[in-house]
């Protein structure tokens, strides 16, 4: 009982402090946009910072534009934690004008360590401890001229596609308030879509930048480990490296992100982070249409790609083919293997980690309640209940997750490191053989899901955890919007338990004008060659007339 009065008090606590950090800002923050706001807010993020290079353009202003904007976002979807407007002010006044990032407002997931600030990543017994040191990431933000200025809610435990705790509340998406923006870094992605930030900073276990990305039509490349900064950031689950997590950005556009990556590596991040690897950013140019192999992935071996992400897939691929590349069917080393390996690795604890910092009564994710109860069923059990499920069910898949679904131990978890390194090893032979350029696939099955639909939605996460287990670098791009039309279906039984449950959640209708991403990825450490990736697709996009509309939200 005093650990549920003491989680309630925390929560009621940092909802004040937020409220309140709002409330005492200067007026200016609470005005309508102005027309010079909506100038700022109109321009790439590397016109700003020329601008304020050049000193025709103010930080203030800057700041006082995004801040604005942001407030309007987080009244709209809830997605702030930490408003660090009031001293970013100060910090806008004293920034390094001739950086690469001069006077540029940047939102960061609750997760970065801000000196001064909470990183609580929704467990209330984080609250009211403020960080005392500067994380990696933060100090060269700092030094290169960019300007902090919020924090972005999370998922408690930061393992799950939706972003809701009892600390911050539930964030929605912009484009649909009865659906979630995704998680781990689905506060982000609700702040980028809506335009409340031009650039963003996430992370990465399992899909936590690039569910997002797709959910909310934003962009993203997830990072290969040891290429972006990490050291000095709390998170759910320290130590855990069987499948490491990245830091990456995420922006409002594709040139953006360009920019935001090309900034950051002329920053030299090796000189900040022990972490990451001494690779200056590389100029990439793509050979011709023809010389350039794409591999389409169309199934993780799990949940087949619902119509509207099927549809989003076929659109890019068509028009690839349609521009004289060679577009061939991706037929790889079992992703279903891979999930396997990779689920185990990430909860070789059992999950008792990311649940160990929760507080009696503390609400939790519900795939991750759903996952904590696995767990703590005997194992007798559970191989009684894989039995059923592989022959009277017909369902292997489902049973082949639960029958290894327990706490390694330490040889068992060593075997896996070592089942991963043989998946790698098979990856990364048959990409040669293969000779492509690019994987295309899905970020999803499914484009955002209403909120609670973790329970389901919780073990569909393939698309983008295969990716984490290879280390191989990953983008999302926004390409269309679910259609109500084109993109219906009937009732989908499921070939397996967790596709079933993923189309119980699929609403062409509902879902309606939620956005619809596609994931290009490259080898490990390939993130300017992703990149080119995306800029070629958006360009063929373009020139057809099929291009992404950003959604613009007026104030």
């Amino acid at each position: 009982m005093l650990s549920y009065i003491a989680h309630r008090r925390a929560c009621q606590a940092k909802q004040r402090e937020r409220r309140e950090r709002i409330q005492n800002l200067p007026p200016i923050y609470h005005e309508p946009l102005s027309p010079a706001d909506k100038s700022i807010l109109a321009q790439p993020a590397s016109q700003i910072v020329a601008g304020v290079q050049a000193g025709t353009l103010s930080p203030s202003d800057v700041l006082a534009a995004y801040g604005k904007k942001a407030l309007k976002a987080h009244a709209a979807t809830n997605c702030l934690t930490e408003v660090l407007i009031a001293p970013a002010e100060e910090w806008a006044k004293t920034c390094n004008t001739q950086g690469p990032l001069a006077g540029m407002a940047v939102s960061l997931k609750d997760t970065a360590a801000i000196p001064g600030f909470d990183s609580c990543i929704g467990y209330s017994a984080w609250v009211g401890k403020p960080l005392r040191k500067e994380s990696a990431l933060v100090r060269l933000l700092r030094d290169a001229g960019a300007v902090p200025f919020v924090k972005t809610n999370v998922p408690i435990t930061l393992l799950s596609f939706e972003s809701t705790n009892d600390v911050f509340g539930t964030t929605t998406n912009p484009h649909g308030k009865d659906y979630t923006p995704g998680g781990s870094t689905g506060g982000e992605a609700a702040l980028l879509a809506y335009g409340g930030s031009r650039l963003g900073i996430g992370t990465d276990v399992a899909g936590s930048v690039r569910a997002p990305a797709h959910y909310a039509g934003v962009y993203t490349i997830k990072a290969s480990m040891g290429r972006f900064l990490k050291t000095g950031n709390p998170t759910s689950m320290p130590g855990q490296e069987g499948v490491p997590a990245v830091y990456s950005p995420m922006t409002r556009t594709l040139e953006d992100l360009e920019m935001f990556w090309k900034a950051i590596m002329s920053m030299e991040p090796w000189n900040y982070d022990h972490s990451v690897l001494s690779i200056p950013w590389r100029e990439v140019h793509l050979p011709e249409a023809k010389d350039i192999r794409w591999g389409v992935m169309y199934s993780d071996g799990v949940v087949a790609a619902s119509p509207a992400c099927f549809r989003a897939l076929k659109l890019v691929t068509s028009t690839l083919v349609a521009h004289g590349h060679q577009v061939v069917i991706a037929e790889p080393p079992s992703p279903y293997e891979g999930l396997k390996i990779a689920s185990q690795l990430l909860l070789a604890d059992g999950g008792k980690t990311c649940i160990k910092p929760m507080r009696s009564g503390e609400s939790n994710d519900p795939g991750v309640r759903e996952a904590i109860a696995m767990f703590r069923v005997p194992r007798f059990i559970k191989k009684l209940y894989a039995w059923y499920l592989r022959y009277i069910r017909r369902d292997e898949v489902y049973a082949g997750l639960i029958e290894v679904w327990h706490e390694k131990t330490v040889p068992e978890y060593l075997a896996l490191v070592a089942r991963r390194e043989a998946y790698r090893e098979y990856w990364f032979e048959w990409m040669r053989k293969e000779g492509l350029d690019f994987i295309l696939t899905v970020p999803n099955a499914l484009p955002a899901v209403p909120h609670g639909g973790m329970k389901e939605g919780f073990k569909a996460c393939g698309y983008t955890f295969l990716f984490n287990l290879l280390d191989y670098s990953a983008g999302v791009l926004p390409v269309t919007h679910v259609d109500k039309d084109l993109d219906a279906i009937g009732k989908v039984k499921g070939s397996n338990a967790i596709e079933a449950g993923q189309y119980s959640m699929y609403d062409a209708q509902k879902m309606h004008g939620l956005p619809v991403g596609v994931q290009v990825v490259g080898k490990r450490l390939e993130e300017e060659k992703v990149l080119e990736g995306m800029k070629l697709i958006e360009r063929l996009l373009r020139e057809d007339g099929k291009g992404y509309p950003l959604l613009h939200v007026d104030d």
